[in-house]
């Protein structure tokens, strides 16, 4: 588990991805990975873009993890109503932000950073750099 200082150090810190090929979109249905790697080249990160569920063409999960394990962040678009630990019951789209003690249990409402997540390809975009990637690969657009 992380200490709540580390977490927000390793979300604090500027990244690039570690392959700059344009990016494939998913498609309904399907998920994608990226690598992202710390300025200094130490520390390293994986982006999901997951479209699994197959009814709602809309619903997308996008996450940052570190060392494979630990969710530092969660953009849910398009999915169901998330109920905190205290009750309180935040809609989509809703963000996840690590919490020592409580890993990614919290959300809040997403962020002016993600105005348009109608388009999940700019929102995949918006994602990024709220994750302080500094150069973003062209993201090619799939099925919406």
């Amino acid at each position: 588990m992380l200490s709540q200082e580390r977490a927000n150090q390793l979300m604090d810190m500027a990244k690039c991805c570690a392959d700059m090929s344009p990016i494939q979109f998913p498609i309904p249905g399907d998920a994608i990975q990226m690598e992202l790697r710390s300025l200094d080249d130490i520390e390293s990160f994986l982006v999901d873009v997951n479209r699994k569920g197959r009814i709602r063409l809309s619903k997308c999960t996008y996450q940052e993890r570190y060392e494979v394990v630990e969710i530092l962040l969660r953009l849910d678009v398009g999915g169901p109503t998330h109920v905190n630990p205290d009750g309180e019951e935040v809609p989509c789209p809703h963000l996840h932000v690590y919490r020592e003690g409580f890993a990614t249990k919290w959300a809040r409402p997403a962020p002016p950073d993600f105005s348009s997540t109608s388009d999940l390809t700019i929102t995949l975009e918006h994602f990024l750099k709220y994750c302080k990637v500094h150069e973003i690969p062209l993201i090619q657009r799939g099925v919406q």
